[in-house]
């Protein structure tokens, strides 16, 4: 019922985009890697965590930013072939270094340590240090999720956004996911920057040639924008609750800080200033935890407790301007259901940059394998 409903109110993407195929462009994004000498396990890893963006309707962390990870690697910014080393570890806790490589790989590797830790101990926390961007943080959350674990991720960025009362790029859009397993699907999956909206987005509007729909970011003398090339060549985006401190943009740029505190001073990973895409070891930061459910309570209770919650949020009064009250995780989860049956819709001033990665690469035939 209520994927019928989700799926009748998506417009279809106007003519500039055409919709692949998603077990085909993750198997070419799994191909590309692996003729960049990446090993086909370590592939089909990034494929996943690319395509799993795009089906969710996170697009800004899916294909649009193969580009960038091609070519770090082939300037050698991202090491192609790595070796995960544990630096310090104990029962319930470890801390990695993942030697410059794919961060996809190495945050999938930490969460699994995890895991395995919460399996046995109650509790698993992995701090990670030395690796790269590794797409939509949900990902590595719905992993402990499907281990009937809670999942909580965090990590650290480059400095993209003003902090509050000041000018210029800062601080890290530093995201955020919680992840917890329910009855029914969709799992509950909190997934956001601390910006007010990620540079992914802000990369995609320009290369669309949009404006953006809101002032999300300032120029260089603090005026707020709606130029996208002015937000990433020399202005800032703003925190999450926007300029100044009246709707909370000072909580914003704490919760920033609080992440780089954890994945950045703590793991020994770079911060702020310290991350840098110039040089090697471009050493972002994670943050990984999965809590293991029945260590604390049943899992048929907590699953009931969580459907108690569900049904109590959706009973409250909704909005008069409101469509529907949605619970994190809602709409990513049917955004993937259409997607599959539809196909993913890519724009095609991005299809043509993944057209000549695909010719740079001699995998011309496979590329063209990917429209639905």
């Amino acid at each position: 019922m209520i994927f019928e409903y989700f799926e009748k109110t998506i417009p279809e993407p106007p003519e500039s985009y055409i919709r692949v195929d998603a077990e085909r462009l993750r198997k070419f994004i799994s191909l590309v890697f692996q003729r960049l000498g990446v090993s086909k396990e370590d592939s089909k890893i990034v494929a996943d965590v690319l395509v799993t963006a795009n089906l969710f309707g996170f697009d800004s962390h899916g294909v649009q930013k193969l580009r960038r990870y091609v070519d770090f690697i082939r300037n050698g910014l991202i090491k192609a072939k790595f070796q995960i080393k544990i630096v310090r570890e104990g029962d319930v806790y470890a801390v990695i270094d993942g030697d410059s490589g794919l961060g996809h790989v190495v945050a999938y590797r930490s969460m699994e340590i995890a895991i395995n830790k919460a399996l046995k101990h109650g509790i698993g926390v992995v701090g990670v240090r030395n690796s790269d961007h590794f797409g939509i943080a949900g990902y590595y959350a719905l992993m402990a999720v499907k281990k009937n674990m809670i999942g909580i991720v965090l990590t650290n960025t480059r400095p993209l956004v003003a902090y509050t009362n000041t000018i210029g790029k800062g601080i890290g859009t530093n995201p955020i996911a919680i992840g917890a397993p329910t009855r029914n699907p969709p799992p509950y999956l909190f997934d956001c920057a601390t910006s007010i909206v990620s540079v992914g987005k802000i990369q995609v509007l320009a290369k669309e040639g949009k404006k953006m729909p809101f002032k999300w970011g300032i120029d260089t003398r603090g005026e707020l924008t709606d130029d996208p090339e002015i937000v990433l060549r020399e202005g800032a985006l703003l925190p999450l609750g926007g300029l100044g401190e009246a709707l909370g943009g000072h909580k914003g740029s704490g919760l920033s800080l609080s992440i780089d505190i954890l994945c950045g001073i703590l793991t020994g990973a770079g911060w702020g200033p310290h991350i840098t895409y110039k040089r090697r070891p471009i050493n972002i930061g994670h943050f990984m935890a999965a809590i293991n459910i029945e260590k604390f309570i049943s899992l048929q209770e907590f699953l009931n407790r969580m459907e108690e919650l569900r049904a109590y949020i959706k009973s409250l009064p909704k909005h008069p301007k409101a469509n529907r009250i949605w619970i994190p995780g809602e709409k990513s989860w049917l955004t993937m259901q259409t997607r599959l049956k539809k196909g993913i819709p890519i724009h095609k001033a991005i299809m043509k940059d993944i057209e000549k990665i695909a010719k740079e690469l001699d995998l011309e035939s496979e590329v063209k394998n990917l429209i639905k």
